[in-house]
């Protein structure tokens, strides 16, 4: 039988969350339970999908790796493309409740680095999802899901760049802005499995990102008195 036809047959939901292991004593309201078990359906999915690809697993396997009945996976996620469609839609769902802060306050250098801070714990936060959407790139671009994902990802990156800048800002503060979110994407993804000290890389990133958004890339920052 196929994912598809299962997921048809499964379970009322009810019947399926009782198959869980950690909903034992909970009771059906404990919701952060059920935030958790999503999470760790999430994180296995997400680890399969980068170990052995997108297409070459499956739902069985992910239900295996949990050591949970299809039943009970079929409570969160009907599908592999409802758990790729809820990995972007938390990832925008992060990015909206930053846009939704920094519109709270005022402009000025310090929020701007707060926003780029909190970018920066974004990506940091995600990039196993990132990763493995980029390894898998030819099988979750051709989910139904991700036909506007691009412009969505857009949408939010202008807004970004707006709060940064301000309104009606020229184009050279714009394209520093830009360029600062693009590289902490693409400097965190590169260099996450190169380096021991997380924490060190996200000081780094930041550090660059912020020179970038305020136009200070390039100083030198080796002080005074310093050859």
């Amino acid at each position: 039988m196929n994912e598809t036809t299962d997921a048809a047959t499964a379970p009322a939901a009810g019947a399926a969350a009782g198959t869980l292991p950690e909903v034992p004593g909970a009771g059906h309201h404990d919701a952060r339970v059920r935030g958790d078990t999503r999470a760790r359906i999430q994180e296995v999915a997400v680890a399969l999908f980068a170990e052995q690809g997108y297409e070459k697993t499956s739902l069985r396997e992910i239900a295996e790796r949990l050591d949970v009945t299809k039943a009970a996976l079929y409570y969160h996620f009907k599908s592999k493309e409802d758990i790729v469609r809820s990995l972007v839609e938390d990832y925008f769902g992060q990015v909206d409740g930053l846009i939704a802060w920094a519109r709270t306050q005022p402009a000025g250098a310090a929020t701007r680095s707060e926003i780029l801070r909190r970018y920066v714990g974004i990506v940091a936060e995600g990039d196993e999802v990132f990763r493995m959407l980029h390894q898998n790139q030819a099988a979750v671009t051709s989910l139904a899901a991700a036909k506007n994902r691009g412009e969505l990802f857009r949408e939010r990156m202008s807004s970004l760049i707006g709060l940064l800048t301000g309104p009606a800002a020229p184009l050279d503060e714009r394209l520093r802005a830009a360029m600062a979110l693009g590289g902490v994407s693409v400097g965190w993804m590169f260099f996450a499995d190169q380096v021991p000290d997380r924490a060190e890389l996200c000081t780094a990133v930041l550090s660059i990102a912020t020179d970038i958004a305020e136009g200070r890339a390039g100083e030198d920052r080796t002080g005074p008195g310093t050859s």
